[in-house]
């Protein structure tokens, strides 16, 4: 695996559990809520920039996402 893939994979990880944190939910009700509402696919369409912001910054503007595109969690 190349070094930026492992970098993707730990920053996806380590996003994750910050929004399970942020919405006290587990790490696994936070992915499935991520995928369903297009914050995945946000963060991987928009990684370049994401990873340069902080994580409470980052979760901010997914939640933000998977709102507009009908998630609940505030």
């Amino acid at each position: 695996m190349a070094r930026e893939e492992r970098n993707i994979i730990g920053f996806t990880v380590a996003l994750v559990s910050e929004f399970a944190l942020r919405f006290g939910v587990q790490p696994r009700q936070a992915y499935a809520y991520l995928k369903r509402f297009k914050g995945m696919e946000h963060l991987r369409d928009h990684y370049g920039v994401l990873h340069t912001q902080s994580f409470p910054d980052t979760v901010d503007v997914l939640a933000q996402v998977c709102l507009n595109n009908g998630g609940q969690l505030r």
